[in-house]
Order: C-alpha cells, then structure tokens, then sequence
C-alpha cells in the first residue's frame, strides 16, 4: 500500500463520523503548503520516497518566536511590580489607572486575536511574527514618548495608547506556537516545542517583575526605564525577518494532513464536550494567572513588603514554572500521558489559590509567599503546553490556530475581567487589617479556582481521549512486509 493510500485509509477510519474524505481532503488547502496526497510528477507514489523531514532551521525559527514571546510579556507586565511609582510619576490618585495598563493589553489580545488566526490560516506563521514585531516595536516607542513628552512629565493616555498596541501585537506572537510546532516539529517533541514558545511569554514576565524594581527605585527614574525597554525590544524583534515561511517537506504525516476549514472547524469545537471543557478550566486558570501577576505588587504591600518583594515572588513563580516544564515536557512527549498530567496539575494550582489567601503575613516572612508561588507556577507552566496541545490531539485535523486562539482569547479576556473584579475587592486605603488589603479578592480568586476542579475528571476515559496526531504518525510509520513476489511472476515483462 502507498503512502498516499495508508494516509487516506487511516482518515477514512478516524474520520467517519467527520465527514467524507474527500471533503476533508479539499477543506483548507493553504493550510497544507506542501500540497498533501500530492503524487510525482510521475504519478508514481513509493513507500521510499521522503515525504517527511524535521529540518534543524525549525529551532531558528522557535527561538525567532521565544523572543517575541518573551519581550511581549515583558511589556505587559512592565508596570505591575512598580505600581506605586507609576501612580506616583503621573501624580495619580491611586493605583487603579495603573492596573488599567495591564488590562487593556488582555483585552486587546482578545481584539487582535481573530484577525490573527484569519493571518495564521491564510498567510502563514512567520507573516503573523512580523505583525507582532512591528505592533510591539511601535507600542514600545509611542510608550517612550507617553514618558517623555510634555517636558518630561509625560503623559498617561499616550502611555496608554502604546499599552493598547502592543495589546494587539501580543495573540500574533502567543497563538502561533500551536501552528508552528503543528508545521515543524513531529508528535514526540511538539510538547517540548510548545513548551519552549508559550512559556517565554511568562519569562518575560519574570523579567519584567525582576528587572522593574531595580531600574525604577524612584519615580523620575521611570521615563529611562522604558526607553531601556524599548531599545532591547527593538532588537529583539530584529530575527523575526528571517524566520522560514515554511518547511520544504513536512516533519510527520499529521503535519502534512490538510485540516479543516474555519467554519466546519467552529462548529466541530463548539459541540465538542472536551473542548468546551478544557476552554473552561484554560481561561479561568490562565485569567487569574495573569491577574494574580498583575496586581502581586498591591497584594503583598499592605503586610510591608517592597516592590522588590513581589518582584522576587513574580520571579520564583515564573522560574519554578520555567524548570518544571522543562522537565516534566519531554517526558510527555514520550510517554503522551497528557491527560493523567491534566488531572493531577489542576487540583494543585486551585489548591495554591487557596493557600495564598493565608500566605502573606504581618511579620513579613517570605518564605510562605515563595513556596506557594513556586509550587503554583510549577503547575500552571508545566500545564499549559499539555493542554494546548492535548486539545489539538483531540480535534485533530480542525485548525490548530484556531483552537490557540480561542483558548488565548478566552485566558486573557477573563484575566482582564478578574482584574477588574479584583481591584473592585480592595479594601480603601483606610480601612481593614492591614488597610488597603486584598483578602476579599483573593477568596473570590480561591473559590472559583476550586469550582472547576471537577471538571478534569469529565474528559471521559483513555479509550475515549485518544491521541489522534499521534495515533496517524503511529500508523503512517509502521513497517510494511513486503509483497511476497515468486520468481515466475516476473517472468513476464
């Protein structure tokens, strides 16, 4: 049997109740750029021909996308650990418009994100690099100019204006790694990939929260500060331009496999159970990550510690995310135990949310804060690739981009919404013990965090969740017998 004929076999099985194959087959065609089922030009299609190769310039291209990743973060969370110098800078009446900074990025990431995955579908991963480049090196700058201008006493709407580019910029960089590690890496290191991608973007927020405190130690110290940021994302975006389009042979027979149209892609995920399932735990879980780091500063400081307190919490919770999933991802990737990781990793985070209700003390001890970050970020990184790419096993062939998307979208949307619900917690400066604390908001933060704890265990069972990019890889690379051929059969000419 030809290549072309087990690749069809095997879909014609997996995807009886799909749809037919030869709509599957016609369905996104420039999503398969290397023209799959395509035979020779002979029209001769052999079991020795290469159809597949991973190419060493993929790990050029991941690193291209790592940066992105990471400077984006960095911006996002430029602010949240010197939040109190900010509204100082801008002579503001409180912290709540600095909070706004980090919000309008999570609600511009859900803007940007549909015509990202319509960019990613029909142009290409590296077309969506470069929009994300550009958006964060004209943010960056506009947010120079939003510190410097009016005399140096700069201005907090321009400031803002720069925040909500780079907003935009940001789904550009952070939806594509499901779509680049779909293209250029095979199902036993698309983990790893994933891995290395996504969670730059949290290491840039480590950056952010570590380098912050320590440029700004007070506020007229804070329009050089951006600069600095400026300059070095800048930089940063510079490999962007030659980050390959394509490989010129696909890595494995899923990377090669033509997926879904949008619409038939929507409508498969919006009636499928574990779909709507995982979007449920990744946005709650991803919105109260991205809140808790955005406001860490404001929840520590009440008890007395400084902003390079929380800068080293943000930073330990990051770091410890960073080293467990590079640990724990290449192990899944050989084993593709995605979803006992799934069950075990979301009872700890919501468990860690309720602990940092009583974590932080008058005594101003530390290590209460850092042991439960670390073990929070520990869980959170090493779960977020599983999931990312886990769905996608479960979806398969429905369009990668389009699964990251709504995932990212729905993660910073309620990130945005639970800052909001949080700031609203607050207790006035004047009033409780200590004044100023966040105790209400982090039991609003704990209780929903404990709500969906339940909802791992409705995924359904192994025989239910099968691997399905894995499984056709599988297949595609099993060893045929030869045909057995006796001597008089080639007699004949």
């Amino acid at each position: 049997m030809t290549s072309q004929a087990r690749l069809m076999s095997f879909l014609s099985r997996d995807l009886s109740k799909k749809g037919s194959v030869d709509e599957y087959g016609t369905s996104r065609i420039p999503s398969s750029p290397w023209g799959a089922f395509e035979a020779p030009a002979d029209g001769i299609m052999t079991e020795e021909l290469p159809l597949y190769r991973a190419y060493k310039r993929r790990w050029y291209g991941l690193c291209a996308l790592m940066l992105l990743n990471l400077i984006a973060s960095w911006c996002w969370l430029t602010f949240a650990p010197i939040s109190n110098s900010v509204a100082a800078f801008y002579h503001l009446s409180s912290e709540s418009p600095v909070n706004w900074l980090a919000t309008v990025i999570l609600l511009g990431y859900g803007l940007g994100s549909v015509p990202c995955a319509f960019v990613l579908n029909r142009r290409g991963v590296k077309t969506s690099m470069l929009i994300s480049a550009i958006l964060l090196i004209v943010g960056n700058w506009i947010r120079v100019a939003g510190a410097k201008c009016n005399s140096g006493k700069g201005s907090f709407g321009v400031l803002m204006l720069g925040q909500i580019i780079i907003g935009f910029g940001q789904p550009f960089a952070l939806n594509s790694p499901s779509y680049f590690s779909d293209m250029w890496f095979t199902s036993n290191s698309r983990i790893s990939a994933n891995a290395l991608a996504s969670l730059s973007n949290p290491l840039g927020g480590a950056v952010g929260q570590l380098v912050s405190p320590i440029l700004v130690t007070k506020p007229n110290e804070f329009p050089d500060m951006i600069l600095y940021v400026a300059i070095i994302s800048t930089v940063v975006c510079l490999p962007s331009l030659f980050v390959p389009a394509r490989p010129p042979l696909p890595p494995c027979p899923s990377s090669a496999t033509p997926k879904f149209a949008f619409n038939k892609s929507a409508r498969l995920l919006l009636y499928n159970r574990r779909f709507v399932i995982i979007f449920i735990l990744f946005s709650v879980l991803v919105g109260f990550f991205n809140s808790f780091s955005s406001l860490i500063n404001q929840i520590m400081e009440p008890y007395g510690y400084t902003s390079d307190d929380a800068g080293i919490d943000g930073a330990v919770m990051i770091l410890a995310g960073l080293v467990f999933s590079a640990i724990i991802s290449p192990i899944l990737d050989r084993t593709h135990s995605f979803l006992p990781a799934i069950r075990i990793q979301i009872p700890v985070i919501s468990a860690c949310y309720i602990c940092l209700i009583f974590a932080q003390t008058k005594s101003r001890q530390l290590a209460g804060p850092y042991v439960v970050s670390g073990v929070l970020g520990a869980a959170s990184f090493s779960l977020l690739p599983v999931a990312l790419e886990w769905v996608q096993e479960q979806v398969f062939p429905v369009s990668p981009e389009l699964t990251s998307s709504i995932l990212w979208v729905g993660g910073n949307f309620l990130g945005g919404i639970f800052i909001i619900i949080m700031d609203a917690l607050k207790a006035p400066p004047n009033v409780g013990d200590p004044p100023g604390n966040m105790t209400r908001a982090l039991i609003f933060q704990a209780v929903v965090a404990a709500a969906v704890i339940p909802l791992p265990f409705l995924l359904g069972n192994r025989e239910q969740t099968r691997n399905r990019r894995v499984e056709l890889d599988a297949e595609m690379g099993r060893p045929r017998p030869r045909p057995n051929i006796q001597d008089e059969d080639l007699l004949e000419v």
